[in-house]
């Protein structure tokens, strides 16, 4: 099998509400022998400043192995680095919707 194999390829969705706060939903595509984010949608009704936050985040998570530390630590560097600020959402809640979606 080729490493395109739509068989490795995982669709999943997740939709979570934040405890003390706003409901997230989660898009991702994954590849499922790696454990490697491929393509992620995050969207919710939470807020992000600055608006375009959201998708730098996503395109800074591609590539990023589906494990609670692994991918906890990279959000909270994401927001630090980049100075996001999140109404209604927080690194736990990211990392757990996230999660969420694996099969």
């Amino acid at each position: 099998m080729d490493k395109e194999s739509p068989l490795m390829k995982m669709q999943s969705r997740s939709v979570y509400k934040v405890p003390k706060g706003k409901l997230l939903k989660i898009y991702l595509k994954y590849d499922e022998k790696s454990n490697l984010i491929d393509e992620i949608n995050i969207t919710g009704d939470f807020f992000a400043y600055p608006e375009e936050a959201i998708e730098s985040m996503e395109d800074k998570l591609k590539d990023t192995l589906l494990e609670k530390e692994i991918l906890f630590k990279k959000i909270d560097s994401i927001i630090r680095t980049e100075n996001i600020q999140f109404i209604g959402v927080d690194v736990k809640g990211l990392t757990k919707g996230i999660l969420m979606c694996k099969k």
